[in-house]
């Protein structure tokens, strides 16, 4: 465990590289990354942002319906991501999430894994701007007085 940063890297590694489905939920957007790894011959690995869902039934449901000839999974996998997102990309995690998804689904993933993380990246930016103007769901707690703005 990288205790700096509160993350257990070994083993989101391995969830990485051994689950068939799993989830990240990430500290400040409301989305989730869904990867679904499991492949047949027509149909090819899943990565992308989807919403939060109540309960792991919801869940189960989710995927019978964006995957219908496709078996449901035994387990799905769910882990937090505590820090930024830019922060997957330094640490190397970014890379194997990619690294994988490229090796079951060809380089047509590719696109698809840049478009995710730019996309949760731009959600998080938005959020952190929010929070620092006071936007939905934030309160300021200081603000200038107007006057001394102009």
């Amino acid at each position: 465990m990288d205790h700096d940063l509160g993350i257990d890297l070994d083993a989101i590694y391995s969830v990485i590289e051994n689950s068939d489905v799993f989830i990240i939920r990430f500290n400040l957007i409301d989305k989730r990354l869904l990867v679904d790894a499991r492949t047949s011959n027509n149909e090819l690995p899943i990565i992308k942002l989807v919403p939060k869902v109540k309960s792991a039934e919801e869940r189960y449901l989710y995927l019978q319906r964006e995957r219908p000839s496709m078996k449901l999974p035994e387990q799905i996998t769910v882990f937090e991501w505590p820090r930024k997102i830019e922060l997957m990309r330094e640490l190397g995690v970014w890379s194997r999430i990619n690294d994988r998804m490229v090796s079951l689904g060809g380089d047509m993933l590719q696109d698809t894994c840049d478009k995710v993380i730019a996309e949760a990246v731009r959600l998080e930016r938005a959020d952190l701007l929010l929070a620092i103007m006071g936007g939905d769901g934030y309160e300021t707690l200081w603000e200038k007085d107007s006057q001394e703005i102009i």
